[in-house]
């Protein structure tokens, strides 16, 4: 069967000077959904008690530069997800060459493989790449996905990453989290004398870079809804203070003045407010700044500690941790501080609660004795189920399709990396970034 050009095209621009993400994608054809095109007869339930990863070949893309790299890197982010098992297929003797050639499926079978995804890619007059790829299911010999995607040369990558999002949402019936990137703390020194640097990479550990250069201490950096600010918190001898940091525009900006430690910012899913805690004389409440006014209002007022706020969804809510009631527990209230209500109840501290993008699951970090997990519960409290176990984990942040969670884990050796689990607890590995890292926070799907 020779597939069909795609049906469609969409244009879209990304200009992040700061990250060198200037990106022109092409391409959301509609092969799939045209004629002849079979459903699929393979897919993955991620929600079933044990799941084997798939057997998936992924050659070599056909045609031009960078046809290998975009296969590594799209086999790279399908087994990193622990759902699918990339295998070598270097002894098959089907090429491959023109992806509008059906494969020869027996070869394919031959490998174990369920599933094939090949491409091809062309270089235009101007320099730019288009990128055609097909997915197929192996034993029924039916194409299941074509898209076709161009971009300017160097964001060869983001490709990849929107090939991989493609096939892991047409596999497993939930979107992909691969085209995205991670804002953290870059950590480097000895532990009493540690250097932090705001760092921001590709979620599979590639192009990172580093955004301040360890003058002061940073912490907790959270995304805006549209992946192009962020916020985050510095501490220097004279204070600390809560900053936004444009990624287009690379303009920075304090948050205003506040009499005494500002610490833990978080975007409204809207993008037009900060919630943050300040603390003074020993005690610590939440405020939520309007972006717009630069009014800000006091929500929580108990003589306790309560902080680390994190707005639902629909902004509506918030969720946050204070020892009002003797140690450190969840509370949701509403966003203009009222009808506040206990949502924890086990045994341990709870800390760092955020709520996923879904809405279904708060993510939390939790210390019992002398071990720290990370967690998740349903909005109301119910549900508790403890997702990883070690000397220290700490610091949840949702994936934007709600399924997985990066997190930082130290040893007793005191060099912390990041990690992942998804909301199973069955996939925990380490994240791609090699050093030292904490407090990550993932961005939404980029544009």
């Amino acid at each position: 069967m020779t597939a069909s050009a795609p049906a469609q095209s969409v244009k879209r621009r990304l200009a992040t000077p700061l990250l060198a993400m200037s990106l022109a994608l092409a391409g959301f054809g509609a092969i799939a959904a045209l004629p002849g095109v079979a459903a699929a007869q393979i897919e993955i339930d991620i929600d079933k008690g044990a799941v084997k990863p798939m057997p998936v070949a992924i050659p070599a893309f056909a045609g031009a530069q960078r046809g290998a790299d975009i296969a590594q890197v799209i086999s790279g982010n399908l087994e990193r997800s622990g759902l699918f098992q990339p295998l070598n297929v270097g002894g098959v003797t089907d090429k491959l060459t023109d992806v509008n050639v059906q494969p020869r499926f027996p070869d394919w079978q031959a490998t174990g493989a369920q599933a094939l995804i090949n491409g091809q890619v062309t270089v235009g007059a101007d320099g730019s790449l288009r990128v055609d790829f097909r997915l197929w299911d192996t034993f029924s010999q039916q194409q299941l996905l074509g898209l076709q995607f161009t971009s300017t040369a160097e964001n060869w990558r983001r490709v990849a990453h929107k090939i991989s999002d493609a096939v892991y949402e047409r596999l497993t019936g939930e979107k992909g989290y691969f085209d995205t990137r991670v804002a953290f703390v870059a950590e480097s020194g000895p532990k009493l004398a540690r250097v932090k640097r705001l760092g921001i990479m590709d979620q599979d550990g590639a192009n990172p870079q580093y955004i301040t250069d360890g003058s002061s201490i940073v912490m907790t950096p959270r995304f805006s809804a549209t992946s192009q600010e962020l916020t985050y918190m510095a501490l220097r001898p004279t204070g600390s203070s809560i900053y936004l940091l444009n990624l287009q525009t690379n303009r920075q900006e304090t948050v205003g003045r506040f009499p005494g430690m500002v610490f833990a910012p978080r975007f409204s899913p809207d993008g037009k407010k900060v919630a943050f805690s300040v603390e003074k004389g020993g005690n610590s409440d939440i405020y939520v700044l309007d972006l717009r006014t630069r009014q800000s209002t006091r929500i929580t007022t108990d003589p306790a500690i309560d902080t680390s706020p994190s707005f639902s969804p629909d902004g509506s809510k918030i969720v946050f941790n204070s020892d009002r009631g003797g140690q450190a527990q969840l509370y949701v209230m509403n966003a203009d501080g009222s009808g506040v209500r206990r949502i924890s109840y086990g045994g341990g501290r709870y800390t760092t609660p955020v709520w996923s993008p879904r809405g279904d699951y708060i993510a939390f970090t939790k210390q019992t004795g002398g071990q720290f997990h990370i967690g998740v519960m349903a909005t109301d409290g119910g549900g508790e189920r403890l997702l990883t176990t070690s000397y220290l984990d700490e610091g949840p942040t949702w994936a934007p399709n709600g399924r997985v969670l990066m997190f930082f884990r130290e040893g007793s050796a005191g060099n912390p990396r990041l990690w992942t689990v998804d909301i199973t607890g069955r996939i925990l590995r380490p994240a791609a970034y090699p050093g030292a890292a904490s407090d990550p926070a993932w961005s939404p799907l980029l544009d």
